[in-house]
């Protein structure tokens, strides 16, 4: 079954942000196990954001958790950010394309 992490935060650096996820998207292309990650921003509040990050399991977004090299990337965003990040994990029950 599928698996979004969708993970609620606020910065007022958002460019550093996304250069630290390019960069880490570059890094990782051999052993990450995401397969997709929208960035959205919050029009009602700014400087928030959310990130959606999808995973072909729920096994595959915990082997992606506990790797140190997941939580080494996530110390820097979390630099990066105002205060701790807010996690939300979802099995994906249904999709529809449209």
């Amino acid at each position: 079954m599928r698996f979004i992490q969708i993970i609620e935060f606020e910065t007022d650096n958002i460019d550093a942000f996304t250069a630290e996820v390019q960069a880490w998207e570059a890094d990782s292309a051999d052993w990450r196990t995401a397969t997709r990650a929208t960035l959205c921003a919050d029009r009602d509040h700014a400087g928030t954001y959310l990130q959606v990050v999808e995973f072909p399991s729920y096994e595959d977004a915990m082997a992606n958790s506990n790797d140190p090299r997941t939580a080494e990337f996530a110390a820097r965003l979390e630099a990066l950010t105002k205060g701790a990040p807010r996690f939300r994990n979802l099995d994906v029950a249904r999709t529809d394309d449209f």
